[in-house]
């Protein structure tokens, strides 16, 4: 429960003659998070008079109900600076399934706060928590405006060309599998394969982009599997046979979720070792189960790499076209709350791939809500083949910037003749 001084403090807000604007952030951090905080916090600035306290919700709506936030508009002089550079969720996140017992205590509470505009930055799930206060809001005469930011690294937000958060996550990858297939590649005499396990729930976007750093067949990763195209783990081992056939050293990039086609997740044995409030399944390691597999049948030493965190919210990999799109969706969101627009979300679309070119647009929340977006057939791989050129096309813009080119060898042979003795 809410303290005498957050109490306090609430009548006294309640009491403003302008309403206050409730911004939180839910579902896992990215990079780029902040960025779409500092896009609503300068467009709610800019508002001037329009507005007034700037209220940021302390774990998103479990913050909301416990009655805990932040004012926006006292922080330090140089926060905002900061903030802009800051990973993760400075609000810090929640995820938390609103209950229906819920919806009228969290209004009654955005109502004492003399709350007219409610702004969540999150992804499918968050846009269900949205949309739901909007619906209750509108039956209860209470006029809030109620509208979505969109963030997830998965890339799984449907109505939309793509999700802030991912450009930067999707470049984290990519990096790293370059960095992880040199490695592998240098260290092929004691540890030929590596499998690297990323993010992505049930949509291969990020499993995808982790091969956008290769250029030609012997680079690394050399197999890529995606949720779309379910493998056998059998299938699995003779892939990693034939690729050390080929080149001596094998990088796999797999999901988290990679399914087998029977549709359990593969090692699995069809059981999750989690269930999130919203009935998200969490499985033990397919890539440890993997790795394992391959060391007993084909007898080479196999490692196994989760990036864990550190893929979504890393910032040292930041894509700038990235932290551009998400500053943009936080403060048209802004801009539409105060329009009078609600149960919405920001929505980038594109207009080109080259010169790159997205807009502004806005979706119902319940096209978003509890809805998943899988890669097309032109995007999925094959497992030997690396991206598509179609995938390539969409995702590389994404990226912010050209990938590193590494130095190659040309050949293993020297062309010298030993020296006679």
């Amino acid at each position: 429960m809410p303290g005498r001084a957050a109490k306090q403090r609430r009548g006294q807000l309640a009491g403003s003659t302008l309403g206050a604007l409730v911004v939180g952030q839910s579902g896992g951090p990215t990079a780029v998070i902040n960025r779409s905080l500092l896009g609503v916090i300068r467009e709610a600035l800019d508002a001037g008079d329009r507005i007034g306290p700037i209220l940021g919700l302390r774990h998103g709506i479990q913050g909301l109900l416990a009655g805990e936030y932040v004012d926006l508009r006292r922080q330090t002089p140089d926060f905002l600076e900061v903030l802009a550079d800051t990973p993760s969720s400075i609000l810090g996140s929640c995820r938390y399934k609103l209950a229906d017992d819920d919806l009228d205590r969290a209004l009654a509470e955005l109502h004492n706060l003399g709350a007219r505009s409610f702004l969540y930055i999150g992804g499918n799930d968050s846009a269900d928590t949205t949309h739901r206060l909007a619906a209750r809001a509108g039956a209860t005469g209470y006029e809030l405006a109620c509208i979505g930011v969109p963030k997830t690294v998965d890339n799984d937000l449907v109505a939309m060309d793509h999700s802030p958060g991912y450009g930067s996550a999707a470049r984290f990858l990519a990096l790293a599998a370059m960095e992880a297939s040199r490695d592998t590649e240098s260290m092929r005499r004691s540890d030929p394969v590596k499998i690297l396990e990323v993010a992505g729930r049930h949509a291969g976007w990020l499993a995808a982009a982790s091969a956008l750093g290769r250029r030609s067949p012997d680079e690394g990763p050399h197999l890529v599997y995606v949720p779309e195209h379910p493998v056998s783990a059998e299938s699995v081992v003779e892939d990693v046979e034939w690729a050390f056939g080929q080149y001596g050293h094998v990088v796999m990039v797999l999901s988290e979720n990679q399914p087998e086609p029977g549709g359990q997740v593969l090692g699995s044995g069809g059981q999750p070792r989690h269930l999130d409030a919203f009935g998200h399944a969490y499985y033990d390691s397919p890539a440890e189960t993997l790795a394992n597999r391959i060391r007993r049948e084909l007898g080479l030493r196999a490692r196994f790499e989760k990036y864990g965190t550190l893929q979504r919210m890393s910032i040292a990999c930041r894509s700038e076209t990235d932290a551009t799109e998400a500053l943009s969706v936080g403060r048209e969101a802004v801009r539409l709350a105060l329009s009078g627009r609600s149960d919405e979300m920001v929505v980038l679309q594109r207009q080109s791939d080259d010169p790159y070119c997205c807009t502004l647009e806005t979706a119902p929340l319940t096209l978003v809500a509890n809805q998943q977006r899988l890669l097309p057939p032109d995007m999925i791989p094959e497992p030997r083949g690396g991206p598509t050129p179609a995938f390539r096309r969409y995702a590389e813009p994404l990226l912010g910037a050209p990938l590193p080119r590494h130095a190659r060898l040309k050949s293993d042979e020297t062309g010298l003749q030993p020296m006679s003795s």
